[in-house]
């Protein structure tokens, strides 16, 4: 059995909790120096086991593959791990927020609007352009709410200017006004 400064790799892998080609993985793309070699296979010594919790450490919080190399090489020696992780995590939180922000809009858009939607058709949705409406906080792609469906399409008529009929929505551009079927009250 190896020694303790010179495990295999199915050895390093086990007490990672990782694949042995997630190792491989790493030493190609820079995060592991490649390991000394006896007859053809790879010997690590007990150190890797630490740089794989950093690495496993820092793709927990999200961070690149590029992101980790830049953590391990990216600074001048002797830069104290501190202040390696505070710069790297600056600027993930940011992305972070980006993403959080755009799976808040994401979930407006679909209980504000698409939800709540009253169209009888796809066609009629077509003229809705994205989330720009949701981001503006006007939450609407045109329909009616949910519980305005009395007239056969929410609250639109055929005055065709009310507000919310979809008519004029800045938010959604320019739409035809929808044409009431005969069903529907006048």
């Amino acid at each position: 059995m190896a020694d303790e400064e010179d495990l295999e790799i199915g050895e390093v892998a086990r007490r990672a909790g990782i694949r042995a080609s997630a190792i491989r993985y790493y030493e190609v793309v820079g995060l592991l120096a490649a390991p000394r070699r006896v007859s053809g296979r790879r010997r690590y010594d007990a150190g890797v086991a630490g740089r794989l919790a950093v690495i496993q450490l820092a793709q927990a919080a999200g961070f690149t593959v590029a992101e980790i190399r830049e953590l391990f090489v990216g600074f001048p020696p002797g830069t104290p791990a501190s202040e390696r992780w505070q710069r790297l995590a600056r600027a993930k939180l940011a992305e972070v927020e980006a993403v959080i922000a755009h799976a808040a809009a994401m979930k407006r858009l679909l209980e504000e609007g698409l939800l709540r939607c009253q169209c009888l058709t796809l066609e009629e949705c077509a003229g809705f352009t994205g989330t720009a409406g949701v981001r503006e906080g006007t939450g609407s792609h045109g329909c009616a709410p949910a519980g305005a469906a009395k007239r056969g399409h929410g609250e639109r008529g055929d005055t065709g200017g009310e507000a919310g009929d979809g008519a004029s929505d800045g938010a959604i551009g320019k739409r035809k006004r929808r044409v009431p079927s005969p069903h529907e009250a006048k």
